[in-house]
């Protein structure tokens, strides 16, 4: 996309990028009231593009008035070079499909009927489906995944197959443009990450535009080439997500207090470091992660380290909020990091050594397993005896063994008042 934040700049798009869509100094909302205003965009074909922002920011109110559901309060929308309001019914059915978020009840008719319906603009007055229109129809099926379901009754069918199903109806309009507004509100795992592998395909292989809007942040994130932030009556960025998505941009978008976005991980970590009894976690490598969400979960209060700042589990750690002392990355731990965690632990009633890999930059942490055991805490280990032998010597007799994550919490529970 080329363009600078909210400025459409006509002259940059290149041959191989062609522009489907543009809104100019658009303006939305209903009645005199604007709920969005000063929307500068262009969509460019087969481009994804998500719009992000908290309930009631204008998202729907946006794609409703790029579908022509609602006019502008002020500027346009083009659609080919023309504006919308220039064409008729059936060639914006033509190019354009809406998937909107209310539920429907067409009636007692099959999935593959209620599809079909998606070749209106093509069936001419009678509305009579010829062999070109059943293929499409069954084609627009097939890539959703839904081939199995065509025979089957649209109010039978699952949240999840009545989701493909609409989807190829639009499909079935052969348009160039897909808007859909939260097409997973009501789905299961499975079925939202289906859909959106659906769309994704839609746009690589076939050249759709898809302009959707969703509340699964980690996924918009992932999929979208172009990322729309709406909050306040404003498009607060605009660009490829990579560029214009951080971690403050997240926390002020959504105004999050209990919650933190890291860029590192793609995805949202819940604040909930406690107020509990103070636990000290020493890991490394990933195998603190799932250690860190179980202690958070039930209110421990977590202090971790010694870990390289690049290393998967000090970003897992800041996210919840847990104390990290950190070491700068690939460099061996100093002595003075080393000798700052003990002062930690001296806080902490317990020492959790959670199995990390050893290697030379960080071997200086078996220290802190022995220095917990030298001052009567318990430690709980994820390893097995011998491997803690190995490392630890006769020490190792004095270590609480645990087979798994859950078994430290268990192991917990038991410890004296």
């Amino acid at each position: 996309m080329k363009k600078t934040q909210n400025h459409v700049t006509r002259d940059t798009v290149t041959k191989h990028e062609t522009r489907v869509m543009e809104a100019m100094d658009l303006a939305v909302g209903y009645g005199r009231k604007t709920v969005v205003a000063g929307i500068n965009q262009e969509m460019l074909k087969g481009q994804f593009i998500c719009l992000l922002g908290p309930n009631g920011s204008g998202k729907t109110t946006i794609l409703r008035t790029l579908s022509r559901l609602l006019s502008p309060l002020k500027g346009a929308v083009y659609l080919n070079g023309r504006m919308l309001n220039d064409l008729n019914s059936v060639e914006l059915a033509k190019a354009l499909a809406v998937v909107l978020t209310e539920r429907l009840s067409p009636g007692l008719i099959t999935a593959f009927e209620f599809s079909a319906m998606g070749r209106h603009p093509y069936t001419g007055f009678l509305g009579r489906l010829s062999e070109e229109d059943i293929r499409k129809t069954e084609e627009a099926l097939l890539l959703v995944n839904a081939g199995d379901i065509s025979d089957r009754y649209f109010n039978e069918l699952s949240d999840g197959e009545r989701q493909k199903v609409i989807l190829a109806r639009a499909l079935a309009q052969e348009p160039e443009v897909i808007v859909l507004d939260e097409p997973t509100l009501h789905l299961d795992l499975k079925h939202r990450i289906e859909l959106i592998a659906i769309l994704r395909r839609f746009s690589r292989e076939k050249g759709i535009t898809v302009i959707v809007s969703l509340h699964d942040v980690d996924i918009a994130l992932k999929i979208a080439e172009t990322v729309i932030l709406v909050k306040d009556g404003t498009i607060t960025e605009c660009g490829p997500p990579e560029e214009v998505v951080k971690e403050e941009t997240i926390a002020r978008l959504y105004d999050l207090n209990y919650a933190h976005y890291s860029n590192c991980l793609g995805a949202m970590e819940l604040k909930a470091n406690g107020d509990g009894a103070a636990v000290y976690v020493v890991a490394g490598g990933g195998t603190g992660t799932a250690v860190y969400r179980l202690l958070s979960k039930h209110g421990f209060n977590i202090i971790t380290g010694v870990i390289h700042e690049n290393d998967i589990d000090c970003h897992v750690a800041r996210s919840i909020g847990a104390k990290v002392i950190s070491e700068k990355p690939f460099g061996n731990i100093r002595k003075g990091k080393l000798h700052r965690s003990f002062a930690f632990l001296e806080k902490a009633e317990c020492l959790i050594d959670s199995g990390f890999p050893i290697g030379p930059s960080n071997r200086r942490n078996l220290k802190l397993v022995l220095k917990a055991i030298e001052r009567k805490k318990r430690v709980y280990t994820l390893r097995h005896r011998k491997p803690a032998g190995d490392l630890f010597g006769e020490c190792a007799q004095e270590l609480f063994y645990c087979q798994g994550v859950t078994s430290v919490l268990k192991e917990l529970a038991k410890r004296d008042p």
